[in-house]
Formats: C-alpha cells, sequence, structure tokens
C-alpha cells in the first residue's frame, strides 16, 4: 500500500531478458529511500515490485510479461528516470490518497502549459477507465497522487507544483509522453458494488438517500 508521495527518483541500470520476464536493476537516489529489503515491495512509477536484491544504492527486480505489456516498464531504457515510494508503515502519515501500485492503463500526455510557476498537464486515458475519474478527485499518475482539476470526456487536467516538477519525473514531461494510471480504488469498490446488490447492500438510491450521488439532468 503506498500513499502516491513519490520519495524521490531513481534510474533504470539494467534490464535482463528471462524468458519472458525481465530483470530491473534500479539505482536509488542518495537519500529520501532508505534500505529496501529483499521481499519488500516498492512502488516503482507507480508498479507495485518486489526487490529481489537489495543493497544501499541499487536493487533489482523480476518484471512478468504481463506487467511489461499492460505498464510503462516495458518502454524503459538503460538510464530512464523513474519515481520510487517505499511502501507505508503502520502510523505513517497518509497525505495523498490510498494507492495500491496495481496500474489501471496507460495514458498520454497531451498538453503542457505553463501556469505561473506550475505546470498544467492534460492526459488522455483509455475509454474504460474515464467512468473512474472525477473532477476533485484523486488519481495516480507514474505513482504521484494529484487531484483532478477537470474532466472532458476521456482527458482530465491536472496541475503540478513546483515541487512535483523537481522532485518527480513529471518535471520531464512532453507531449506524447506515455504514463501509468491508477485511478482511485474507492470508484472500482463502488461500481462493483452496484453491479452486484445483495439483499440489505448498497445501491443507487441508497447513495441518493445519503447524500453521495445525484442526478445530473
Amino acid at each position: 500500500m503506498f500513499s502516491g508521495l513519490v520519495k524521490g527518483t531513481g534510474r533504470v541500470a539494467a534490464r535482463t531478458r528471462h524468458a519472458a520476464d525481465e530483470r530491473f536493476v534500479i539505482e536509488l537516489p542518495p537519500e529520501g529511500i532508505g534500505p529496501l529489503a529483499v521481499g519488500g515491495s516498492i512502488a516503482v512509477s507507480g508498479t507495485c515490485l518486489t526487490a529481489v536484491t537489495a543493497t544501499s544504492d541499487r536493487f533489482s527486480a523480476d518484471v512478468s510479461a504481463e506487467t511489461l505489456a499492460v505498464t510503462t516498464l516495458g518502454r524503459l531504457e538503460p538510464g530512464s528516470r523513474v519515481n520510487l515510494e517505499p511502501p507505508l508503515k503502520a502510523g505513517d502519515s497518509l497525505d495523498g490518497h490510498i494507492v495500491t501500485g496495481h496500474v489501471d492503463g496507460v495514458g498520454e500526455v497531451v498538453a503542457v502549459d505553463a501556469a505561473g510557476r506550475s505546470k498544467r498537464l492534460v492526459i488522455r486515458v483509455p475509454p474504460a477507465l474515464t467512468r473512474y475519474i472525477a473532477t476533485k478527485g484523486s488519481v495516480a499518475v507514474d505513482g504521484v497522487s494529484l487531484t483532478v482539476n477537470a474532466v472532458r470526456g476521456a482527458e482530465f487536467e491536472v496541475n503540478i507544483i513546483p515541487h512535483t516538477l523537481d522532485k518527480t519525473v513529471i518535471g520531464a514531461y512532453e507531449r506524447g509522453t506515455a504514463v501509468n494510471i491508477e485511478v482511485d480504488m474507492l470508484a472500482r469498490y463502488l461500481e462493483r458494488l452496484l453491479q452486484a446488490p445483495v439483499e440489505g447492500g448498497i445501491d443507487i438510491e441508497t447513495l441518493r438517500k445519503h447524500g453521495y450521488a445525484r442526478d445530473h439532468r
């Protein structure tokens, strides 16, 4: 479990193919990540991986063919920068939102504009994900917890403050950059509950009754 607050950026040092899978070696930043434990989890640009070897300055992780196909990890090359976040510990502050590290799809940056000292990004997502993204809701982009400012069709808009631009790979985004997208897990579970209501369970009328849903007409 993660919060979407990236602790630093690392670099892909090597990729080695093992049948259909690959092993990545990733260099850690000088500070901010701390020692990793073999068998422990770490989010790499929003994708939860397991460290299979670890030293003070790098770790390696095996990446399955499925993960390579459905995330941006398969597009990385030696030297590519990645966002890194170790898992939450009991008692840690949850300053972002609950992020699982299970990528839902790959989006594309379609606009990058200056907004004062910040930047405004417009990101297009696969159509199947649009119903989970709401104005003022949360979304993880390459593992970074962001607030959605606007939604238009299959595109959403976010504002990136200078600190985030400096401390994550988002500062290097340009039009056409592919990004990992994880939607808010609460939206996914709510959809499932509405699809398969049980006696005494949740339905849209229950949500309306308690002020959690309204008609848009």
